[in-house]
């Protein structure tokens, strides 16, 4: 079997058409129970953030396609700064049956490729809260390492901590040396 056969997931940069998708993903009650941000998103919110973010360069969004061609979540580089390479990442698995199965650490992966090599960033850092234990270890399989940083947020849950973690170039070379990796036609 070849690498592209056992590849679980790609992805496809999210446009307008996704609106109602995206919205509907992030306002589920799984979903946003694990974002910092929980407001109940809208479909006039959504076109305003790629208007606002995503046409002028400042986002990156993709959305998470399985080898079925089932479409489950998104993933996005935010608050891109290419004067000093970074960016924050982000992820959200939309569909509760995708949950726990090893996709959003196939989509990380894939969206670090295209961060370091078709983005040309430095470092990439993301935040979560501390009780997504599930997440911490999805990150930490694509190659993200904890920082120092934590902070605390009011939710609808009540106060939460949040955690930092991040990856430099260096560090995920090191890590793609042992993966075979695809180059950037395969990005849709």
């Amino acid at each position: 079997m070849s690498v592209a056969e056992k590849r679980t997931v790609h992805l496809r940069l999210m446009t307008a058409e996704d609106t109602e998708r995206i919205v509907t993903w992030r306002n589920r009650d799984f979903v946003r129970k694990n974002f910092i941000y929980q407001e109940l998103f809208t479909a006039e919110g959504h076109r305003a953030w790629i208007r606002d973010q995503v046409e002028p360069g400042h986002v990156v969004q993709f959305i998470i396609v399985l080898s079925d061609g089932r479409e489950i979540g998104s993933v996005y580089f935010r608050d891109i700064c290419r004067e000093d390479g970074t960016a924050e990442y982000g992820i959200f698995i939309g569909e509760e049956d995708a949950v726990g199965r090893g996709y959003g650490t196939a989509a990380a992966v894939e969206a670090l490729e295209y961060a370091f090599t078709r983005l040309g960033l430095e470092r990439i850092f993301l935040r979560f809260l501390a009780d997504n234990i599930g997440a911490r270890k999805s990150y930490e399989r694509a190659g993200f390492r904890m920082t120092r940083r934590r902070e605390t947020v009011s939710t609808m849950q009540g106060e939460r901590e949040v955690r930092f973690m991040e990856i430099d170039r260096k560090t995920w070379e090191a890590q793609a040396g042992s993966r075979v990796l695809r180059n950037g036609e395969r990005y849709e």
